[in-house]
């Protein structure tokens, strides 16, 4: 997602960032209007809607990010789609009661707008004009008679139980109290999915925009419930219950010939590369494709290979571990002790783990298979 977005402003060290496909909604909105008479002053109110709405939600995403950081979870960025805006905390908080505050923050947000934009229509004399009417030609007691009624819809709409939405959390939030963590997903993910597939029906018979909805309500619950249940299969986990300690290295000097047939002796698809003791990076089997691909047979491993600057220990959290290769978009990473690798973190490898320790007992931690050479 970040890739397809663009950075709009910077709030509190929070990257309020912009999807391409909100312009597609911001000039729908505007030639829709246009269409249908309003000409081009209908059509800047219409957009100029939009706009207000999504600081709305803006508003609402930056409630989640001041209540989570509270609790000393920081937030890497917001984003707003065409369906919504979605804030990116580094985690979400385990105890029930933090996780319960985070997702009530946004709709509490809109609560407030609502009741600022009430005041301020009574104080107008527009109190008893506030009605849900088209934007289109609207005077300004009715925009904002409007975005009143938006803001009032956001918090009903937010706070049904369709997981992953705010809802949703506040929904596994409660059962977590009851029940564990990884237990609790699921089922407010189920909760969730069911919903979607009713989104989904009333889409079919009266609203299209509501099977995107769907869409994203039953394809978020999924993916959350998947990454909850591997966050639960590596609880306690540190980097060497999955690191390979038995790999072959290359040297910086090593043509690609030769790191072709390492490649092809074993299991082994990534290269940590050594020389004199020291790392200077991760021949990745795509960086090995693409050298022999550009044809250039003086190329050497140290050309092709992609330098590191971040390397993991044996007892660093696997848990956190896997985030940073995810942030970074690292596939493996060099285990170090002392200065000297003494292990090999794939993403394979951690996917091994997850799937022995998903079966076994609770208690044990499953050591993943090594690849079968070394140097």
């Amino acid at each position: 997602m970040k890739k397809w977005s663009w950075n709009m402003a910077r709030i509190h060290g929070i990257d309020i960032r912009m999807h391409w496909t909100f312009l597609l909604l911001l000039t729908w909105v505007g030639i829709s209007h246009f269409a249908s008479g309003a000409g081009m002053a209908g059509a800047l109110v219409g957009v100029g809607f939009i706009l207000a709405l999504f600081a709305c939600v803006v508003l609402h995403e930056l409630g989640h990010a001041a209540m989570a950081a509270r609790f000393g979870i920081p937030t890497q960025d917001i984003t707003l789609l065409p369906i919504g805006g979605v804030a990116r905390l580094e985690r979400m908080p385990r105890e029930p009661r933090q996780e319960l505050a985070v997702a009530i923050a946004g709709p509490v947000v809109n609560v407030v707008i609502a009741a600022i934009l009430f005041l301020s229509l009574q104080a107008i004399g527009g109190l008893n004009r506030v009605t849900v009417e088209p934007v289109i030609g609207a005077s300004l007691v009715g925009f904002l008679a409007n975005l009143l009624w938006v803001n009032v819809a956001l918090v009903l709409f937010n706070l049904l139980p369709a997981f992953p939405m705010d809802g949703g959390r506040v929904l596994r939030a409660l059962l977590a109290t009851r029940m564990n963590y990884a237990r609790a997903t699921r089922s407010a993910a189920g909760v969730g999915q069911m919903m979607a597939i009713v989104f989904g029906l009333f889409g079919l018979l009266y609203n299209p925009f509501l099977l995107f909805i769907a869409i994203f309500v039953y394809l978020g619950a999924e993916a959350e419930a998947r990454t909850v249940e591997v966050t639960a299969a590596l609880d306690g986990a540190t980097v060497r219950d999955a690191m390979m300690t038995v790999f072959r290295t290359l040297r910086p000097n090593d043509s690609l010939n030769h790191a072709a047939d390492e490649l092809l002796a074993g299991a082994q698809t990534d290269f940590p590369v050594v020389d004199d003791e020291r790392v200077w990076g991760i021949l990745q089997r795509r960086n090995l494709v693409e050298g022999l691909r550009a044809e250039h047979i003086d190329q050497t491993v140290a050309d092709v290979m992609t330098p590191v600057d971040r390397f993991a220990t044996e007892f660093d959290s696997l848990e956190d571990t896997i985030n940073l290769m995810r942030d970074h978009q690292q596939t493996s990473l060099p285990v170090l002790r002392n200065g000297q690798v003494v292990g090999l973190l794939t993403l394979e490898n951690i996917g091994e783990l997850v799937m022995m320790n998903s079966v076994a007992a609770p208690q044990a931690i499953v050591r993943p298979r090594q690849a079968q050479a070394a140097v």
